[in-house]
């Protein structure tokens, strides 16, 4: 019964700022010296802590040539440190730089192109292999998560973003410490190993998510036809040929730039006393080098000139995706984004799963989502549908535009508008009934807006939205100018069944 009783304690606090006030007395926060932010709400029912890291870093900030770096990190992020994983660091560290000096060698030889010599480079790819296998003899396998799981901890996970990169668990409440001892040591003494392991399995991830997945072939070609410059147009995955050449110095240089104190708030929330967190806090994160901010992201993205389509050949069913360029999520509007994709196809009684999918059965799932694939930045309002058996891609996109068109000229009604409203409600109070999903949210929305309480007047702003604002959103949205059409479909066969 728990959960229940979590999910009603926490209904008042998205009703009104006088509940706010109240929850505010569970929060604490502060900022070290060094400008690593924390946020601590104590919740008491359980002898649990929860904790979360949110570094404001993701995939959008891969440098050119290096796509995929920011994912990279999602695979180090449990390898151990300079005392951890490791059977003999002093051993292996000369061990790693024999790698990188090896690596140095063969990079060398490879970039005088055509004057490169192939034994040469045979030779040194045969020395690279055995300096790597040296290398990963040193390594004990697993056990930064096995110290946790021993502990108890649960949930241990990252993730890797467009906008950012985040690490997260949770620990007994009486072992606490050992989360700031080890999430301390990670950003103080982090040891890269097995890198070119861990490449190897990116890599493979690539072919199973993209190349051997029609709908991870969709997302690429949708998201590189539909932005000319910015980098929303790679996937987090990367570029198999950056991918490839990924080297230990790159990550170095990531990490270096990045992960910075000022960068990262860390979230926890549970069974935890403030004064206590501080303490450790101060322990363990102090050392932390203060360092600057990274720098803004300049690359803006050209308006669009026009409509884009792009084909994806493939053997499976078709899939349909289409997308309207929009504003940021710091945009005034953006609430209303949230409220059309609600009332587009947010359930059974929604207008495309009504239209599309019940009444005129054309569709196998028609969906939208209001900010793709990231919204730090302007990005895309999309939906993505799959013709049932015997109707077509161009069947489903006609009906699409038909029943936007209808939905920018008809006002939604008040009833329709409170129906959607509450439904928003309600998925922000399931995702703030477990500790997990709180911490994450807080960190989110203060990295993002610089305050946590945006979590909560977000609710208050889409309370504010009109049938009006809903119908102007939509009019200046969805228009052809601001379109990309992606589709998959099977290539036609050549006349007399030739190959």
């Amino acid at each position: 019964m728990r959960p229940l009783r979590c999910v009603l304690f926490l209904l008042p606090l998205v009703l009104g700022a006088q509940d706010l006030k109240e929850f505010e007395k569970k929060v604490t926060e502060f900022t070290l010296a060094n400008g690593l932010h924390f946020i601590v709400v104590e919740r008491h029912e359980a002898p649990v802590v929860s904790f979360h890291t949110y570094v404001n870093a993701g995939s959008v900030d891969d440098p050119s040539g290096e796509t995929g770096i920011a994912h990279m990190f999602e695979h180090m992020a449990f390898k151990g440190t300079e005392s951890i994983g490791t059977r003999n660091w002093p051993e292996e560290k000369k061990a790693l730089a024999d790698v990188e000096q090896v690596y140095n060698r063969l990079d060398d030889e490879r970039n005088k192109g055509k004057r490169a010599d192939p034994q040469k480079i045979k030779v040194l790819e045969t020395e690279l292999k055995a300096a790597i296998e040296k290398a990963n003899s040193h390594v004990v396998p697993n056990l930064f998560p096995q110290i946790i799981e021993e502990n108890g901890g649960v949930g241990m996970n990252a993730s890797t973003g467009l906008d950012a990169t985040e690490y997260f668990y949770s620990l007994p409440s009486n072992r606490i410490e050992l989360w700031f001892l080890l999430e301390s040591q990670r950003f103080l003494h982090p040891v890269f190993r097995e890198f070119y392991k861990e490449r190897d399995v990116v890599m493979e991830e690539y072919r199973m998510r993209v190349e051997s997945s029609p709908r991870g072939k969709l997302f690429q070609s949708f998201l590189a036809t539909a932005f000319e410059a910015h980098p929303y147009r790679v996937m987090g995955t990367g570029w198999p040929s950056d991918i490839r050449n990924l080297r230990v110095e790159d990550a170095w240089e990531f990490f270096r730039k990045y992960y910075v104190p000022a960068n990262i708030t860390m979230g926890i929330v549970g069974d935890v006393q403030p004064s206590e967190a501080k303490r450790l806090a101060d322990k363990y994160f102090s050392a932390l080098p203060r360092r600057p901010m990274p720098p803004l992201l300049h690359t803006v993205e050209p308006s669009q000139a026009g409509p884009k389509r792009s084909d994806v050949y493939s053997p499976s069913q078709p899939i349909l995706m289409v997308g309207y360029k929009r504003p940021d999520e710091y945009d005034k509007d953006d609430p209303v984004f949230d409220v059309i994709s609600e009332l587009l196809s947010g359930g059974r009684t929604s207008r495309m799963y009504a239209d599309m999918v019940r009444d005129k059965r054309m569709a196998l799932f028609a969906s939208s989502g209001d900010t793709f694939p990231g919204g730090k930045y302007p990005n895309l309002f999309v939906f993505f549908i799959g013709p049932a058996l015997g109707h077509t891609v161009e069947e489903n996109e006609k009906e699409l535009y038909a029943l936007l068109e209808r939905f920018k000229n008809e006002k939604v009604s008040e009833e329709e508008l409170s129906r959607v409203k509450t439904k928003t409600r309600a998925g922000l109070i399931r995702r703030l009934a477990s500790n997990p999903g709180l911490a994450s949210l807080l960190t989110a929305y203060y990295a993002d807006y610089g305050d946590w309480r945006k979590l909560f007047t977000s609710i208050q702003d889409v309370e504010k939205v009109t049938a009006g604002d809903v119908q102007r959103v939509a009019r200046s949205c969805f228009v052809p100018e601001q379109r990309t059409v992606t589709y998959t479909s099977q290539p036609a066969k050549p006349a007399g069944g030739a190959q």
